[in-house]
């Protein structure tokens, strides 16, 4: 037997670019197939899903790879809801509705990470926290643009007769569409040029600053590009939704952002997507078994992953690989080993070292 070879693993796999391309093309098959067959409420479901997992994307890149503190991020997703609500309602064209929807919280947070950049600690974690607190009062007082305490309410997303597809169904592929582009956009965003340079700004501004790159610079991009990804899962909101008032702006929406981030996963593609799902399936879970136990139950979860996974959901298939190294059979009792002449090569069991049916009614 000879064990110096290294044996390939699923990460090895997964690498190759033919199981990639079928990956990717067996998503599709399923996004595209999966709300012809599902029910309108897991529909409703997975679009709620998508709607959150952006805006969890966005906090992710500023927060879990720029390092930077962000405790405002509902409020640019409120902001994208009431924008695409007024554009709707003047009867915009519905591709400048969503770029403005995007674009206008992008121009709000570059305009707030300009003067917030420079700040550090909890100096910009107060400023972050102004803006769903001043926001609400905001929403109410301009009632002409925003409804007032009542909100408003902009139906647009309904399919058109043509499609043969049901509300649930169409909104389905909106949400679909807009959040693929945007996690495939965050990939590429945090794993080119500018990432690699936010992840060295986020462990050493000294360090950065030494290489020629400006902490500022990239804090603002990443605030922005934060602001962005809010303003589009706020349109998404409203396609799934129709409706936005104050309340969207709450900052309690914000922080169960902020935890959806941390228990899916800090600095991680997939952990977005995973805290989209927490954000949407945990407060159901929870007010199904008490409403009143709601907020003790949601800290109590935080808590477990927080000591327990501290890399978040999203690290519990690396820790459950090795668990089971550490409890395979190199690492329990074995028989004496037979002498053999000694050799420099690895030992058995130290190689692997990877990384490891309702009706539809029409409304979301």
């Amino acid at each position: 037997m000879t064990y110096g070879m290294p044996r390939a693993g699923a990460s090895g796999f997964f690498q190759k670019s033919w199981v990639r391309w079928g990956l990717i093309v067996l998503l599709g098959v399923v996004l595209i197939v999966a709300p012809l067959v599902l029910p309108q409420f897991a529909n409703q479901t997975l679009i709620r899903i998508g709607v959150y997992a952006v805006a969890v994307l966005g906090l992710n890149i500023v927060m879990g790879y720029g390092g930077q503190v962000n405790l405002g991020q509902i409020f640019f997703l409120g902001l994208g809801a009431y924008v695409t609500a007024y554009g709707v309602a003047n009867e915009w064209n519905i591709v400048l509705v969503l770029a403005a929807a995007i674009v206008i919280p992008g121009v709000v947070g570059l305009l707030v990470s300009l003067a917030a950049a420079r700040l550090g600690g909890l100096a910009i974690a107060m400023v972050t926290i102004a803006l769903p607190i001043v926001g609400v009062p905001l929403a109410k007082r301009f009632s002409d643009v925003t409804g007032g305490s009542q909100g408003i309410s902009a139906r647009f997303s309904d399919a058109p007769e043509w499609t043969g597809l049901y509300n649930d169904q169409w909104q389905f592929y909106i949400v679909a569409l807009i959040a693929v582009v945007a996690f495939v956009l965050g990939r590429n965003f945090v794993r080119g040029k500018f990432g690699r340079a936010l992840a060295i700004v986020k462990e050493n501004e000294s360090v950065a600053s030494s290489m020629g790159i400006s902490p500022y610079r990239y804090k603002v991009l990443a605030f922005t590009v934060a602001s962005l990804f809010g303003g589009a899962s706020g349109f998404l909101y409203m396609v799934a939704v129709q409706y936005t008032s104050p309340e969207t702006l709450s900052f309690h929406h914000s922080i169960s952002l902020l935890a959806a981030m941390v228990i899916g996963g800090a600095g991680s593609i997939v952990g977005s997507l995973i805290g989209g799902a927490y954000y949407v399936f945990v407060p159901q879970a929870t007010n199904a078994i008490d409403p009143n136990l709601t907020a003790i139950i949601q800290g109590v979860i935080l808590l477990v992953v927080l000591f327990v996974l501290p890399g978040g959901l999203v690290s519990l298939p690396r820790r459950i690989k090795r668990m089971m190294r550490r409890s395979g059979p190199s690492a329990g009792p074995t028989a004496p080993a037979p002498q053999t002449t000694p050799s420099s090569g690895p030992e058995l069991g130290a190689a692997e070292e990877g990384p490891q049916q309702t009706e539809r009614q029409g409304q979301a």
